[in-house]
């Protein structure tokens, strides 16, 4: 009977459940909160460290299997989500940005592989899932967030006198394209590149975000230095396409966030095949599988493929990107994988880095919610 069951009992049986990616009890992580019984209903709180979960369907599962036919008289366990969001800490010398928990930098080691597309996409797919985001681009010399995006104003002051971020359906967007003139040429010293780059990073009003995602210029140049060396950066992701050229390139910039102590998230194959929409016939255009064998010879985490699509350039074709165009769509699901596990990711060297020397020796798994 439901009456012989206890919150005590509940707690017993739930200190059971364990984290499918850190391996460590959820309740000993302060992870399951607000336990209560209702009858026959057992229910818990769950707190992520991200409302991009991955894997919310197998923590459901777990707790229903510890709890129903554990506990006398639950017959189901009602689970209410939650997050909250965690912060990076960063290493002496670097300022951060206030509000800002973590900064995610999209990289390329070339240009013409997608990485603003991956980056747009991402950042609104985040920012559907729930967290608050932010996108910064930072490729000066090809600005294109605010073509994808459709922003055509020029950031205005906010009360502060700080630069007032630009609004794309609740994504808040910088660029240097929103305050160079229509085909201006950037011809900067890296002095001045960084006094830029410090200027959008610490003068504009960014309010509180989960995620801040940079989108970098390609290559190993000035701004990738002087962002890893003004700010705590949560960490980087490689954008590449499947072909050997770019592979090679890639390797560089893996290389370089290294030295640098940024950490490498891992590895997006973008451009991963074509699939004809007249016949369903997968064509690989640039080869297959290149992206996860870089993954797995610098032993990264390997976070997805993105097929070509024509759609995902041309949007609805009013300048709204694909996930804002068509979020629930085959490639909608897509992206929306890629950022769940560049999310996990996030909470992985988050956790990491503040674990501690009580963690048992063995690879680092992530609080990955």
């Amino acid at each position: 009977m439901s009456a012989t069951a206890s919150v005590a009992d509940l707690e017993q049986a739930l200190g059971t459940v364990i984290d499918p990616e850190l391996r460590k009890p959820m309740l000993q992580l302060g992870m399951l909160r607000d336990l209560a019984i209702d009858g026959d209903v057992a229910s818990v709180r769950v707190v992520l460290t991200t409302p991009a979960c991955p894997l919310k369907d197998r923590i459901q599962a777990d707790l229903e299997a510890a709890v129903i036919g554990k506990v006398p008289g639950i017959n189901a366990v009602r689970v209410a989500w939650d997050s909250d969001v965690s912060s990076t800490r960063g290493l002496p010398g670097r300022q951060e940005i206030p509000g800002v928990r973590n900064a995610v930098a999209i990289s390329a080691g070339k240009g013409g592989v997608g990485k603003t597309t991956v980056s747009v996409n991402v950042a609104i797919a985040l920012q559907q899932a729930g967290a608050r985001v932010g996108l910064l681009d930072a490729d000066v010399y090809g600005p294109n967030v605010p073509m994808m995006l459709g922003l055509e104003e020029h950031p205005q002051a906010a009360p502060d006198g700080r630069m007032q971020p630009m609004d794309a359906d609740g994504l808040k967007v910088m660029s240097f394209g929103t305050i160079l003139k229509p085909g201006q040429p950037v011809i900067w010293r890296g002095p001045m590149l960084a006094k830029a780059l410090r200027d959008f990073l610490y003068n504009v009003a960014w309010g509180d975000l989960d995620y801040l995602v940079i989108d970098l210029p390609p290559g190993t140049g000035d701004v990738q230095l002087s962002l890893a060396q003004s700010m705590p950066m949560t960490g980087a992701v490689i954008c590449t396409t499947p072909q050997d050229v770019s592979l090679a390139d890639v390797s560089r910039g893996i290389e370089m966030f290294r030295k640098l102590n940024v950490p490498v998230l891992g590895v997006v194959e973008n451009m991963s095949g074509f699939i004809c929409p007249h016949c369903d016939e997968r064509t690989d255009i640039f080869g297959a599988g290149g992206g996860r064998l870089l993954a797995e010879r610098y032993e990264l985490p390997f976070l997805g493929t993105i097929p070509l699509d024509p759609r995902i350039r041309t949007g609805d074709g009013q300048n709204r990107p694909y996930m804002t165009a068509a979020p629930d769509s085959a490639m909608g699901h897509v992206f929306r994988d890629v950022a769940s596990h560049i999310a996990a990711e996030v909470s992985k060297e988050n956790f990491a880095a503040t674990a501690g020397p009580a963690m048992p020796a063995g690879p680092r798994i992530p609080l990955a919610r």
